[in-house]
């Protein structure tokens, strides 16, 4: 417990800090090396088998689908000039077995073999201003290039005209979004969507010509997304979320809140699920999440901003929900519509 409350504690520090953080930065320098995907050791997840050789999620050969997930940023160092992760870097890879597969990843395991490309991520400060038109557009577009080779890769070895789930978190979500508008909007691949949970990042109707988003349980063939924030509070960048898809992860339709009683579960970091912890209110391009009934909870008090905790505040209901969109899809039963709500 101590070093729980520690991590949450050194959160909670990181959290009120970032945005005096001033970052040291280089000019971008193109990069031309091509990541081989057929090397296992370039997954931290391939075919429900991790690195260390770890089964995730209930694998077996009538498994129906396959769960393509993309982790988000954690290539954060401030000290670090560099623009894009290493493709073994340790750190990085050791937050992914760590934190990011039980905390993320194993929340669609059970729907699908799974499968977690390691990337050259983008450092974060590519996101902001000034650092974006200083060479973060760049690194961005350098990171995504790993990610379509990956897809790629899985797409010519793996899928075999599988249905696909594709999930991921903040910078994953991102360039899965990229992903769904090359390979699925409109295109024949959109056949084999089951879902794609875009959480974590801003997505705008507009930015799809046929996928839409889904407002049911059980639908299929379309996107979720959401963005957390602590219950009546909000972000400074708030007006940048306008107009966003907002999801409510409890009921996956279209009710603007939830009862607590109808939460399924969070996973706290001492490996333990929460049912009936919290309630959410959808506003304006996000989503209120009321303080977490869980241990140390005071110290969550002081957290204004969930992004961080967008799947596990969530973990069993989406657990439960992408098993549900699965079973839908074997019967080919509510598939969203091309160009209808």
């Amino acid at each position: 417990m101590r070093k729980l409350t520690s991590f949450i504690f050194g959160f909670i520090i990181i959290s009120l800090g970032a945005c005096k953080v001033n970052y040291h930065t280089v000019s971008f320098t193109s990069k031309t090396a091509v990541i081989d995907y057929a090397e296992t050791k370039h997954w931290a997840v391939y075919a429900g088998i991790s690195s260390e050789g770890k089964a995730l999620g209930a694998i077996s050969d009538s498994t129906a689908a396959d769960v393509f997930y993309v982790y988000p940023t954690l290539f954060i160092d401030k000290k670090d000039t560099n623009w894009n992760a290493a493709i073994d870097d340790a750190n990085v890879s050791s937050d992914v077995i760590k934190w990011i597969l039980p905390y993320q990843a194993a929340a669609w395991a059970d729907a699908g073999r799974l499968f977690v490309p390691f990337y050259r991520q983008n450092h974060y400060r590519a996101f902001f201003k000034p650092y974006r038109s200083e060479g973060g557009s760049e690194a961005i577009a350098f990171a995504y290039a790993d990610v379509k080779a990956a897809f790629d890769y899985y797409m010519a070895f793996e899928n075999k005209g599988r249905p696909i789930i594709l999930a991921g978190h903040s910078q994953g979500s991102l360039h899965l979004k990229k992903i769904l508008q090359e390979y699925f909007d409109g295109k024949p691949l959109q056949k084999q969507l089951v879902a794609a949970y875009l959480i974590g990042t801003r997505v705008m109707e507009d930015e799809f010509s046929a996928l839409r988003p889904l407002i049911s349980p059980h639908q299929i063939g379309g996107y979720v997304s959401w963005n957390s924030y602590k219950k009546g509070k909000y972000p400074k960048y708030y007006d940048w979320y306008n107009n966003a898809i907002t999801t409510n992860p409890i009921t996956w339709d279209n009710s603007n809140e939830s009862l607590i009683k109808d939460h399924k579960g969070l996973l706290y970091y001492d490996n333990v699920l929460y049912d009936k912890s919290l309630e959410v209110e959808k506003i304006n391009g996000m989503l209120w999440v009321s303080l977490p009934k869980v241990p140390k909870r005071f110290l969550m008090s002081f957290v204004k901003d969930y992004h961080r905790f967008d799947v596990t505040l969530f973990w069993e209901d989406i657990r439960q929900n992408a098993l549900q969109r699965v079973e839908a899809f074997s019967h080919e039963k509510l598939r969203a519509p091309q160009g209808q709500l």
